[in-house]
C-alpha cells in the first residue's frame, strides 16, 4: 500500500507542478482561470488520496468544501471576464 500512494502523490505533485507552469506563463486571462480551477482540482486529488491511505474521513469534508468553493470561485470569474468582454 506504500508503493501504491507514494506513486499516487508523486503522480499529482507532477500534474500540480503542470498547473502551477500554466498559470505561470499564461498566456490569456482564461488559461489562468482554468489553471487555477486545475490546481484546486489537484488539491483536492491529494486530500482525498490522504483520507484513503491515512483512513482519515474528516478530510474528505474538506476536500468537498474545497471543490465547491473552487467551483463557485471559477464561475464568478468566468462571469466577471464575460460582463467585462475580455478576449485575451
Amino acid at each position: 500500500m506504500s508503493v501504491m500512494a507514494g506513486l499516487t502523490y508523486a503522480i499529482l505533485a507532477l500534474a500540480l507542478l503542470f498547473a502551477v507552469l500554466r498559470l505561470l506563463r499564461g498566456p490569456s486571462v482564461a488559461d489562468r482561470i482554468v489553471a487555477l480551477e486545475l490546481i484546486a482540482s489537484v488539491t483536492v486529488g491529494i486530500i482525498a488520496a490522504y483520507a484513503v491511505f491515512e483512513q482519515v474521513e474528516s478530510a474528505l469534508d474538506v476536500a468537498l468544501v474545497l471543490a465547491l468553493t473552487a467551483f463557485l470561485a471559477a464561475i464568478a470569474l468566468s462571469r466577471y471576464l464575460e460582463r467585462r468582454g475580455d478576449e485575451q
